[in-house]
C-alpha cells in the first residue's frame, strides 16, 4: 500500500452474461498478477453517485468504483488522467 493518506481503491464489475467475459487469470502464488478483461459494451452513462462511487454503464455492464469527487478532482488537476 502507499502512505496513509492513500486509501486502496475497491471496484466491482458486473457483466451481463459470461460471453462478455474475454479473459480471467489467477496464477498460481502470492503477489502474482489478477487480470480481469471482458466487455462493457456502448457506453450509456457515467455517473458520480452520491459523490462516492464512479460508475462506468455500457450496454453490456456496470464497472464500479469506490472514487469520491475530490479524488478524481485532484488526479485531474495533477493532469494524471492519461490516454494510452
Amino acid at each position: 500500500m502507499g502512505s496513509d493518506n492513500e486509501r486502496s481503491l475497491s471496484f466491482c464489475i458486473e457483466l451481463n452474461s459470461r460471453d462478455h467475459i474475454k479473459r480471467v487469470s489467477l496464477p498460481d502464488g502470492s503477489g502474482d498478477r489478477l487480470l480481469i478483461e471482458g466487455f462493457l459494451g456502448e457506453l450509456d452513462e457515467i455517473e458520480l453517485i452520491e459523490g462516492i462511487m464512479l460508475e462506468v454503464r455500457g450496454t453490456d455492464g456496470v464497472l464500479r468504483m469506490d472514487l469520491t469527487r475530490e479524488e478524481l478532482e485532484k488526479t485531474l488537476r495533477k493532469g494524471r488522467l492519461r490516454a494510452r
